[in-house]
């Protein structure tokens, strides 16, 4: 857990959502499929189509956090979330599904972007790479917990083991909400020059934002593509699987905090960046040479070797992403910024299943080499298309005429005139 204060607080929320996410993520495909009663395609279809609307959505969204506040913004879209998973309890259509869905994708999209709007005014620039570890850790440690519980509901495999995972699930935004609460309030921004949304006008920023987006392929990599490599490639047993998910968990809620300690500003995050591009080719690399004639015990020591390259990598992608995304937005503006970067999660989520497939369980030990060459390039393209955005951000508010800064309010400087008057008439009654 981060220190006392709000950085803790904020950790006790993102704590009090996962462990119901977790056991979510686990049940899921098999609720919607068994209770809700809908095909397996017709979910991937409902899916694909929220999550497209959630990151179009979430930008305007992050907007809001900016002008209404964050804390108010964060806590109305924790409570959303809560109410869509609660509606999962009821549907048994494809159209209420599709709805429920959505607003769950356009809320979880917009909370995430409201969140770090909330962090962004909480906590000294300093000090958000670290936060964002701690608070990683936090995400990790209940996803465990809650996977575990998802696990219990699987092996029970009723209808009332599945609704009791996602009330859990529900019931935790609900608390996450209680808990956003109690941190103190961010003032809203005042509308920045150049009104609309100037994040989808900023070219730089999206080119980062598009590459950071190739990086997160690593996600659906974890939970597609190495489970279904581990299946249909490798000799090595089945429930290995499982254990790989575990090691990376478990590796990312105690090591991310130190990892995250080495990057202190742009420079030493597109360092991260760059060195987790190496290790990721590595652990590609690795990963594919399970797929080799060898015993069942040599391909699950190998598939091993190759996860801890892969969480190595992803700590430090992560840790060098989150300061680029923060260091890159302007002031006033982190909110939307934070919404229009985490869209890369969603192009990842959305695209990545299809491209993984093909790559992994088509092309085999090529598809391998080409993704990590493919994770190499973008992660050193990282480094200068972030030196590119920062001076232009710079050049644009050296040509706004106040240098990042706001202007002081027309109540203030009319206090000063005012005092500069009164001051010197003294001087001339004294005269």
């Amino acid at each position: 857990m981060p220190p006392a204060g709000a950085p803790r607080t904020l950790a006790l929320a993102q704590l009090a959502n996962s462990v119901g996410d977790g056991a979510y993520y686990v049940t899921s495909a098999l609720y919607f499929t068994h209770v809700v009663g809908l095909s397996p395609a017709a979910v991937g279809l409902g899916l694909t189509i929220a999550w497209a609307v959630g990151s179009v959505v979430g930008v305007p969204v992050g907007r809001v956090a900016d002008r209404c506040g964050p804390r108010g913004t964060a806590v109305v879209l924790a409570l959303a979330t809560g109410a869509a998973v609660a509606s999962f309890l009821v549907i048994r259509s494809f159209v209420l599904f599709l709805a429920a869905a959505t607003l769950y994708a356009i809320a979880q999209s917009g909370l995430a972007a409201a969140r770090q709007a909330l962090l962004a005014g909480l906590v000294a620039p300093a000090e958000r790479t670290g936060v964002l570890a701690h608070l990683q850790a936090t995400l990790n440690a209940g996803l465990a917990v809650g996977a575990a519980l998802g696990g219990i509901a699987l092996h029970l495999g009723t209808q009332g083991a599945y609704l009791t995972v996602f009330a859990l699930d529900a019931a935790g935004f609900v608390v996450c909400a209680v808990v956003l609460l109690r941190l103190p309030a961010v003032a809203p921004v005042p509308a920045a020059r150049g009104g609309g949304l100037a994040v989808l006008r900023d070219r730089p920023y999206a080119v980062v934002t598009l590459l950071n987006a190739v990086l997160l392929l690593r996600m659906p990599l974890l939970s597609l593509g190495i489970p279904l490599w581990v299946t249909e490639r490798t000799q090595a047993p089945q429930w290995l699987v499982s254990a790989l998910f575990v090691l990376n968990t478990l590796a990312v809620t105690f090591l991310q905090v130190r990892t995250a300690r080495r990057v202190t500003g742009l420079a030493t995050a597109a360092r991260a960046v760059r060195h987790s591009g190496l290790i990721m080719l590595v652990a590609c690399a690795v990963f594919a040479l399970s797929g080799a004639r060898m015993s069942p015990w040599v391909a699950g020591a190998v598939l091993v070797c190759g996860a801890v390259l892969f969480v190595a990598a992803e700590m430090l992608q992560s840790a060098g992403s989150w300061q680029i995304g923060f260091d890159l937005a302007p002031p006033g503006r982190v909110g939307e910024y934070q919404g229009f970067f985490g869209t890369g999660v969603t192009v990842a989520r959305t695209l990545g299943p299809l491209l993984l497939t093909a790559l992994l369980v088509t092309w085999g030990t090529p598809g391998w080499l080409l993704l990590g060459g493919l994770f190499l390039a973008a992660s050193y393209a990282t480094g200068p298309a972030a030196r590119l955005a920062e001076r232009s951000r710079l050049s644009g508010t050296a040509r706004s005429g106040h240098s990042g800064m706001t202007p002081p309010p027309v109540g203030t400087r009319r206090a000063r005139e005012t005092e500069r008057r009164r001051a010197a008439r003294r001087e001339r009654c004294a005269h």
